[in-house]
């Protein structure tokens, strides 16, 4: 999980300033935070509280998301979500945005198979992006996480994506110059995952995903995650990042990773 939140945290100030290069400092002025680091925290929270008994997870995932998350209106949330998680009746609303794919790392962390993967996935999600494309973000995701978590090669990550979600049939190369800004799992989800299909370590993959601009924050922290699971992350990363959370946001991580240990990266 804390590889989603650095990507994020790296991200953040290259949102709407995209950096089309993989030459940056990592963690500069204007990193913060940002919604994706606050509802990837939400979501650890309801896995957390299920304590294994998945059946009520969606209705775990609501009241996380929403007592988790009100707390932080000026983090960046959508309209529809800020519509979403301030209201206490509004129920799910057909989206497909990116915010899917962002907040779903702890499933696959925390998922005992791929099956399991799914479902956990399915059910943080249906309740707000419960649009076809939205369900496959998060789904595709999470189950890269679990996969690369697993010892799987990241040619086999490859061949699954491929079989089961997306056909990327572009490089970073191909797209650095002219990917635009997109919220969409679609034109957000294969990108994120091929960034780190390129990569070569924790740190390659999130500057790979910053360097082709988009939706930065967001990108990395898909990317971030999937990377985590199959490198590790850096100490020297997760210290400087967790000067990035408050005490309630560092408790659930330290309470997310007693359970479910996080790989040690070089």
């Amino acid at each position: 999980m804390i590889g989603a939140i650095i990507g994020d945290i790296v991200g953040s100030r290259f949102e709407f300033n995209n950096h089309r290069s993989k030459d940056f400092e990592l963690f500069g002025k204007g990193c913060f935070a940002t919604d994706d680091s606050i509802m990837t925290f939400a979501i650890a929270q309801a896995l957390l509280n299920a304590g294994g008994d998945y059946s009520k997870l969606g209705k775990l995932a609501v009241d996380n998301m929403r007592d988790v998350g009100r707390p932080y209106p000026h983090c960046g949330y959508g309209g529809m979500f800020r519509k979403w998680i301030y209201s206490d009746t509004m129920g799910a609303y057909g989206s497909f945005g990116n915010g899917a794919a962002m907040r779903v790392s702890p499933c696959g962390f925390a998922a005992k198979s791929l099956d399991e993967s799914k479902i956990l996935s399915d059910k943080v999600t249906e309740v707000t992006h419960n649009h076809p494309e939205g369900l496959k973000g998060a789904e595709a995701t999470a189950n890269c996480i679990f996969l690369a978590q697993s010892g799987v090669s990241i040619r086999e990550i490859r061949d699954y994506v491929d079989r089961h979600y997306y056909t990327i049939d572009f490089t970073l190369g191909d797209i650095r110059d002219t990917y635009e800004f997109n919220e969409t799992c679609q034109e957000t989800v294969p990108q994120a995952i091929e960034a780190f299909l390129e990569s070569a370590s924790f740190e390659d993959a999130i500057r790979n995903a910053i360097s082709i601009g988009g939706d930065s924050d967001t990108l990395a922290a898909i990317t971030g995650g999937i990377a985590e699971a199959y490198y590790g992350v850096p100490q020297r990363l997760r210290d400087k990042a967790i000067t990035y959370l408050d005490r309630k946001l560092l408790r659930i991580l330290n309470d997310f990773e007693k359970i479910y240990k996080p790989k040690s990266g070089e």
